[in-house]
């Protein structure tokens, strides 16, 4: 609680004074939203159009000086996000409600900030938050969508729930998922601590809710992956457990489509009063 005193009054106090027109760096957060559809992910990359590059263009519009913005976890090409975290630094004396209209207003329509907060110079959108969470949305019926085609992943064979968390329950916990991320992966280790894998149905419609203290590259569609092939019933449950134990991403399955993939939860230390949790994508 003392921690929560010092670092809010830090902020409110870089704030007051930035808005009486100081010139004190000032760290701010943003909650952003966006349809990766259009995007080839998070990251700046050269000749391509990535998420951060837009954000980047209209936070320096609005800040009337160059922004480089840091977030809490890179989205692949055609990936989604409900509640991303990203954090800046800036001398810009800006109300909140100008950070967010403002900002929007500069933002194509797929990209929208959500909330903004002053927070302290020791809050990092990565390194800071304790844990993720991701929605991996699977239409299973024989036609394929049309308003959902980019935004859920499609199969035409009907899918078995009761396996797909039997499968699931193997995958929680501290594991090495050498086997469950991409070959191209640049973390310094595979392991990771999987708080939370459950899969739920409504309708048509199959929701795989995974959270953990942090996710290595293509690891939840790769999940994803796997977890269909048991739900259709071309593999075991414990085949989940088999590819896991192999530590080889040769034995795993497909990686599944990005499009069903959305980034809905980032968790952080209480102190820096973050937002948790963005609307879960729902299609039934």
């Amino acid at each position: 609680m003392a921690t929560y005193s010092v670092h809010s009054a830090q902020a409110t106090l870089l704030l007051n004074l930035n808005l009486a027109g100081g010139l004190f760096p000032m760290r701010v957060a943003l909650g952003i939203e966006y349809d990766g559809s259009r995007f080839s992910g998070w990251q700046r990359q050269s000749h391509r159009l990535s998420v951060q590059v837009a954000l980047e263009e209209a936070l320096s519009r609005v800040a009337d000086h160059p922004v480089t913005v840091t977030c809490a976890g890179r989205t692949d090409a055609g990936v989604h996000a409900t509640h991303q975290v990203i954090h800046f630094d800036t001398t810009a004396p800006r109300p909140s409600r100008a950070w967010v209209r403002g900002v929007n207003s500069n933002l194509p329509g797929d990209i929208r900030i959500t909330w903004v907060r002053a927070v302290p110079q020791v809050f990092h959108a990565r390194f800071a938050a304790t844990a993720r969470s991701y929605r991996y949305v699977i239409l299973s019926r024989a036609v394929p969508p049309a308003l959902h085609r980019r935004r859920v992943a499609w199969t035409y064979r009907p899918l078995q729930l009761s396996a797909m968390r039997v499968a699931a329950q193997y995958l929680l916990g501290e594991h090495d998922f050498s086997s469950y991320r991409a070959l191209a992966c640049q973390a310094r280790h595979p392991v990771r601590t999987v708080h939370r894998l459950d899969i739920t149905r409504c309708g048509d419609y199959f929701y795989v809710d995974v959270t953990a203290n942090a996710f290595l590259h293509h690891m939840v569609r790769n999940i994803a992956g796997v977890l269909l092939s048991i739900g259709s019933g071309a593999r075991p449950p414990q085949w989940s457990w088999e590819i896991l134990q192999a530590r080889d991403r040769t034995a795993g399955g497909v990686t599944a489509p990005a499009g069903g993939l959305y980034l809905v939860a980032v968790r952080y230390p209480t102190q820096f009063a973050i937002p948790e949790r963005g609307e879960l994508p729902v299609f039934a």
